[in-house]
């Protein structure tokens, strides 16, 4: 059942003296896709500025601009209603034999190989090898990958950060979504099935009245390949459909920043981001 979902997302910064200049992008703006379809979406930055919009080299909308006036504010708001679960997703019908070939592992060479972030050791690299062997295709690996993950993990808001590897995740034991989301991607990688970190939003409440707006946050889930694009949620196990929101994409959490930049100056700075969602129909 395909909902319509809006999203106000707000990160604001405020720092203690004024900054001569600031340098930014946010990727806040969803694209349409066969599961998602945009019906409106903008991007708002106070100091008003000229804003420039392009699209990633992982098909992720990016809106970049710069401040070139004192300021001691930072506010830059995403509004976005969407259109969810637009279609099923389609499980994909790949054999490791596809999965191994030459041409393939070629083709997503990049989704394949550790990063910074997605790195894997001997557990992880065990593990891979058990839940493949014990799993006829890639799609009863990915599905076994996101439970392993789920039940292996706790959440445990806290206690990692942005650059918390995989393998660090695992020692400490738990995390947030991007953790369940790096560990997933770990071992999916080492069994030889390309995947994607995938940011955006899920909506909290299955059962959602319309028009309430409810306080949310950000959220990261995986998409495999496996014969086609199959998005899995490790972190709450449920089906990717109508309570998620797709923003952005990429081979993990570095390249789908919500929002960076840099300021000159030598001021300190607080951080507040809120997110609002609301189903309107």
């Amino acid at each position: 059942m395909s909902w319509r979902l809006q999203v106000v997302h707000t990160t604001r910064y405020r720092y203690d003296t004024p900054v001569a200049q600031s340098y930014n992008e946010a990727r806040l703006e969803p694209r349409s896709d066969r599961h998602q379809t945009v019906l409106s979406s903008r991007v708002e930055v106070e100091p008003a500025t000229r804003v420039v919009r392009h699209v990633d080299y992982w098909g992720s909308v990016v809106h970049h601009f710069d401040i070139q006036t004192p300021h001691q504010e930072l506010t830059v708001t995403g509004r976005t209603t969407v259109e969810t679960a637009t279609s099923p997703p389609d499980l994909g019908d790949a054999t490791w034999a596809d999965l191994d070939s030459d041409d393939l592992r070629d083709q997503f060479e990049e989704l394949l190989v550790p990063t910074a972030i997605v790195t894997w050791n001997d557990e992880i690299t065990a593990v891979a090898r058990e839940l493949r062997a014990a799993s006829a295709t890639p799609t009863d690996a990915a599905e076994a990958v996101t439970g392993w993950v789920h039940d292996r993990l706790t959440y445990s808001p806290g206690t990692t950060g942005v650059r918390t590897t995989a393998t660090e995740v695992l020692e400490v034991g738990g995390g947030v979504c991007q953790d369940f989301a790096h560990v997933a991607l770990a071992l999916l990688r080492a069994m030889g099935v390309p995947a994607w970190y995938v940011s955006g939003y899920l909506h909290p409440t299955r059962e959602a009245p319309l028009d309430e707006p409810l306080v949310g946050e950000s959220h990261a889930w995986v998409a495999a390949f496996t014969g086609s694009v199959w998005p899995t949620d490790p972190t709450s196990t449920h089906p990717v459909a109508e309570r998620h929101v797709r923003v952005a994409a990429g081979r993990d959490y570095g390249d789908v920043t919500p929002f960076r930049g840099v300021y000159a100056g030598h001021a300190s700075q607080d951080l507040e981001v809120s997110v609002e969602l609301t189903r309107r129909a």
